[in-house]
């Protein structure tokens, strides 16, 4: 357990503490569960009316909402930032010590930084590079030639193809595959023909790629994922596609390959994106849309179809293969219309 007092915590959040700073804090909960040793926030003005009952031992708010809390109070501009900073120094996940377990397989080309972590059956293949400060936890997979920067985490059960390379802090979850090969392919009268995949992906730092992902090798160039990406989890991006800076992207989205995504995108979940387009920067794609071809402009798209109650659906179905019918008709009303008025 993480014990901080909430000076110490406001030090952290870089917040103006209104209260006693000396008090100890426990854990994060939200407004209505906390107790008088733990913290809570406010980001949304609708739930302000729980700061009224919260037992909280403080609340994080905006210098706005600071004249509401009863107790102790976290000020600053944005606390949704504040909250997130909190969990960070208040979570109680074991801290990896650094180490090398006897059971890691480390070829002796490799080069490997200090103070790492080396988990039970991770492989490291030659002239692979291991940052400063990375943790690999079990039966992760680094092949030759990859790359991790500083302070990389790679979850239980990753596998970075070689040649990959991935920034410093980039955090990489469980089961994810990063460098395999991209959907290339020739085809000799029926039959298929693998086309070797010799591009790389290049994972720029502090990003985030959530579990079961899968972002393809480029066939000839790389692969580009940028700088402070966030990648939901079951994820899949092509080869040669390039992901910009600050970019997020939900769970479930599939990316065709030689898309090109700009900066600071929000991709919502489940949507389906085609290949050879480009994305500008600041665009945001609502969940389970399908992308078919490029966006110049910044701004909100979405093509997604919501749920309707059954028997307005299958209603709105069969009036949609009866488009076809309905169009002749009109044309051949507005026909004779032409030669009447002949």
């Amino acid at each position: 357990m993480v014990n901080l007092t909430l000076a110490e915590l406001a030090t952290k959040l870089g917040a103006e503490l209104t209260g006693d700073g000396s008090q100890n804090v426990s854990g994060i909960n939200n407004l209505t569960d906390a107790n008088g040793c733990e913290i809570s926030f406010l980001s949304n003005k609708k739930f302000r009316s729980q700061l009224e009952d919260t037992r909280a031992l403080a609340v994080i708010v905006s210098p706005r909402d600071a004249e509401f809390v009863k107790g102790a109070a976290l000020v600053m501009d944005n606390p949704y930032l504040g909250y997130a900073l909190a969990a960070q120094a208040l979570d109680p996940k074991p801290q990896a010590l650094a180490g090398i377990h006897p059971s890691a397989t480390i070829d002796s080309t490799a080069d490997i930084g200090t103070e790492v972590h080396i988990g039970p059956g991770v492989v490291i293949e030659a002239d692979a590079k291991v940052g400063r400060g990375c943790v690999l936890e079990a039966n992760s997979f680094v092949g030759a030639g990859a790359e991790l920067g500083e302070g990389v985490k790679l979850r239980p059960n990753v596998t970075i193809y070689h040649q990959v390379v991935l920034g410093d802090r980039v955090c990489v979850h469980a089961n994810t595959a990063i460098g395999s090969d991209g959907f290339g392919f020739a085809n000799d009268k029926g039959r298929w023909v693998k086309i070797p995949q010799l591009g790389r992906v290049v994972v720029g730092h502090d990003t985030d790629i959530g579990a079961s992902v899968t972002i393809d090798r480029g066939a000839i160039e790389d692969t580009v994922i940028g700088p402070n990406v966030i990648i939901d989890n079951q994820v899949h991006i092509a080869h040669n596609c390039t992901i910009g800076e600050g970019t997020a992207i939900a769970g479930s989205t599939g990316v065709a390959g030689s898309t090109n995504i700009g900066k600071y995108c929000i991709i919502g979940g489940t949507v389906a994106i085609n290949g050879h387009i480009d994305i500008c920067d600041q665009v945001q794609i609502t969940g389970n849309s399908m992308v078919v071809k490029s966006i110049t402009k910044a701004g909100v798209y979405s093509s997604g179809m919501p749920a309707v109650a059954n028997r307005e659906w299958r209603r709105g179905v069969n009036y949609q293969q009866q488009l076809g019918d309905l169009y002749k008709r009109v044309k051949s009303l507005e026909a004779k219309l032409t030669d009447e008025d002949c």
